[in-house]
């Protein structure tokens, strides 16, 4: 049966399979930020909904491996598009009579799809992908990565236009139904068995890892937060309320960010590897472009609210960041995969998984205490921004321990 297995098509169908379930979930995410927002909820109410997507998220990427070793990602990767699903037709079906334990069980189990979903197709890139290819695991990743945030841009821009078109009920359950057409058709051009580790792994084997993998997990916990603690929720929100942008607009201007985003991360791997045609970036050059995000956010901070011409600096500010948090997401994305041990790559992805999301739940906390707290919007949006240079910093430094492990290894 081995011999007949393709990894490019079953690359491909993974990847297909992320990108429609990607657009739903930027959508859904749009739909539900906008829409809350329109019936007059608070900030911190919106940020509370979004609590038990990220938190979910946790619990998910912490047990999702171990179970990705018991039974095989392509159950995984098959349960969450399940549960996103149920997620939309949800919302869909209870619209008229929406309430917040509605809404945050419905993030609850989105944000378990997500990340169900994101773990199971990044972790089946480590079964094709060559043992010791470096720049193609690089390049493999990085599509994936980057043509995945593209998509997600788009779906932010769709779920902008979707909720002007169509209303909310009907978007909801037009991604529910195109969702399951998806998960029909991929079901049967994938093979079982794909991610099962060869012994049985017990839950606290997830304890277990590498120092690499431990320190790198920390970074990314930090660069996350950093991100989201003023991308996700204030931006959109200063946008409206300040800019009287529509909500076509916001979800169009988040989506152009977003797919910029993903073009820089599936370019990343012609400029960001160490010399040598087979080896990909170290610890070094991430700390380094990691650093480098202060540049954007302290211009941001400091000089655009004082700007004659406000949009022109928030969108080259944004632009830079983008730039910068790019590299390092994609630089991420294929370290955690090239550090990740044979039948283990599961296991340790879910781990590590676990940190981004845990960063992305900080950060949505620090945003809508953030972005309340303060006495007007603009100032709550540069308090965001403060915050995410403090967050930066720290993910910077523990750069510092994940280069030491790196050469500790490579003197053993």
């Amino acid at each position: 049966m081995a011999s007949k297995r393709s990894p490019a098509r079953e690359y491909a169908v993974i990847t297909s399979v992320y990108w429609v379930f990607t657009l739903t979930d930027g959508a859904l995410r749009m739909l539900v930020l906008l829409y809350l927002h329109g019936l007059g909820r608070s900030p911190l109410e919106i940020a509370s909904l979004f609590l038990f997507y990220e938190f979910f998220g946790v619990v998910t990427n912490f047990v999702g491996g171990w179970l990705a070793s018991r039974t095989g990602l392509r159950t995984t990767l098959f349960a969450g598009l399940a549960l996103q699903v149920v997620a939309c037709g949800l919302l869909g079906l209870l619209s008229a009579t929406l309430t917040l334990p509605v809404v945050m069980l419905a993030q609850a189990l989105s944000g378990v799809a997500k990340d169900l979903t994101k773990m199971s197709s990044k972790s089946y890139i480590k079964a094709v992908v060559p043992e010791g290819d470096s720049s193609g695991l690089m390049r493999w990743v990085a599509w994936l990565t980057g043509s995945k945030n593209t998509l997600k841009g788009i779906g932010f821009f769709l779920g902008g236009v979707l909720l002007t078109a169509w209303g909310f009920r009907s978007a909801c359950l037009g991604m529910a139904g195109s969702i399951t057409v998806v998960m029909i058709l991929a079901r049967a051009m994938l093979p079982k068995g794909i991610g099962k580790s060869s012994k049985v792994r017990k839950l606290s084997d997830l304890l277990e890892g590498n120092r690499r993998l431990r320190w790198l997990s920390a970074a990314r916990l930090f660069l996350f937060a950093a991100r989201d603690v003023w991308f996700v929720l204030a931006l959109p929100l200063y946008l409206t309320s300040q800019l009287d942008w529509s909500h076509g607009r916001v979800g169009a201007f988040l989506a152009a960010w977003v797919i910029g985003y993903g073009f820089v991360q599936a370019a990343s791997p012609w400029y960001v590897g160490a010399r040598g045609a087979r080896r990909g970036p170290d610890a070094r050059r991430l700390g380094a472009w990691t650093v480098g995000l202060l540049l954007p956010l302290s211009g941001l901070a400091l000089a655009w609210p004082e700007t004659s011409s406000p949009v022109l600096g928030l969108v080259s500010g944004l632009g830079l960041f983008g730039i910068l948090f790019a590299t390092c997401s994609a630089m991420h994305s294929f370290l955690v995969i090239e550090y990740a041990d044979g039948d283990r790559v599961a296991m340790q992805v879910g781990v590590y998984y676990t940190a981004n999301a845990a960063g992305r739940l900080l950060g949505t906390i620090l945003s809508g205490v953030l972005y309340q707290a303060a006495s007007d919007p603009l100032r709550g949006l540069v308090w965001c921004l403060w915050g995410a240079m403090s967050l930066v910093l720290v993910s910077t430094l523990f750069c510092i321990p994940l280069g030491r492990a790196e050469r500790s290894l490579a003197r053993e």
